[in-house]
């Protein structure tokens, strides 16, 4: 299962897995571009074993929704891949009032992963993959401003939530110790994706560009290489709270590794969504 994957990196990956005879589920918050990237990758991976069900990441009570109907028509998932991303110069808000970044790079993927853990159990050997970026080394955890309500700027809140990628990686290997649920996140080689989302019209004309010098999906079908390695890869399957670029384990920041960090942040995580913490699933 894979998040963000109409466009970009994750529908690179999902290319690739599909290709490998891989059983894809991916999201998508619109019908019509969710049937079209489907057929996409149906058609170019010649895997009929495509599926994609409505989630708006934006929003907690649809990713719970998004839980619900995965596990009415799947009792097993062993792979998930966090991919989904978002950025904005400009601060905005979620569905449910966070700012946009922390919730869509952040909290989306803890609540989801959250929900789809007892599938992921009953499916072991399971793994975990969340793509996290570059940008983490200049992040940190502000407590007392999480959101940036005090002082905005598109680094501050995308390295901050690459940094709670990891962080969130550490912690949920810690959690999955002994279960046979392998939990590893990655720095993706730099690729033009659709990330920003309000990028105004010099940088959408940069981006225009460079999709017609075919740049962009050349780009992202090579940062795919290493979602999909450790997705297949029988040399990792025994490897646990590691962060890999070019399929190999790299030193993330100091920041990273603090395990108190990374403990107070998976409980301040669970106060943001305690109230989508449980679901029942009636089929």
């Amino acid at each position: 299962m894979i998040t963000g994957a109409t466009a970009g990196i994750g529908k690179e990956t999902a290319i690739a897995l599909a290709k490998m005879g891989a059983e894809i589920i991916f999201t998508s918050r619109n019908q019509q571009k969710g049937e079209l990237v489907k057929n996409e990758i149906i058609a170019i991976s010649n895997n009929t074993k495509v599926d994609f069900i409505l989630c708006d990441l934006s929003s907690l009570n649809s990713i719970k929704e998004f839980c619900v109907t995965f596990k009415k028509k799947y009792n097993r998932l062993h792979v998930l891949i966090n991919n989904a991303g978002t950025s904005g110069f400009k601060r905005r808000l979620s569905k449910d009032g966070i700012e946009m970044t922390f919730a869509v790079n952040h909290l989306a993927p803890f609540l989801m992963t959250n929900l789809l853990l007892d599938v992921i159990k009953n499916s072991v050997p399971a793994r975990i993959i969340t793509v996290s970026a570059y940008l983490h080394k200049f992040g940190t955890i502000d407590y007392n401003d999480l959101e940036h309500k005090e002082s905005y700027s598109i680094i501050k809140s995308y390295s901050q939530s690459k940094l709670a990628n990891i962080l969130f990686t550490k912690q949920l290997a810690l959690e999955l110790k002994d279960q046979d649920v392998t939990v590893n996140c990655l720095l993706p080689e730099r690729a033009v994706t659709n990330i920003v989302q309000d990028g105004g019209i010099v940088f959408n004309l940069l981006v225009r560009f460079l999709k017609s010098l075919n740049l962009k999906r050349l780009s992202a079908a090579r940062a795919a290489l290493t979602p999909v390695y450790l997705a297949t890869s029988k040399n990792v399957e025994n490897i646990t709270s590691e962060c890999f670029k070019k399929n190999k384990i790299v030193q993330t920041s100091e920041e990273s590794y603090d395990r108190d960090n990374a403990k107070r942040l998976w409980e301040v995580s669970r106060e943001y969504v305690k109230e989508y913490l449980s679901i029942q699933v009636f089929k």
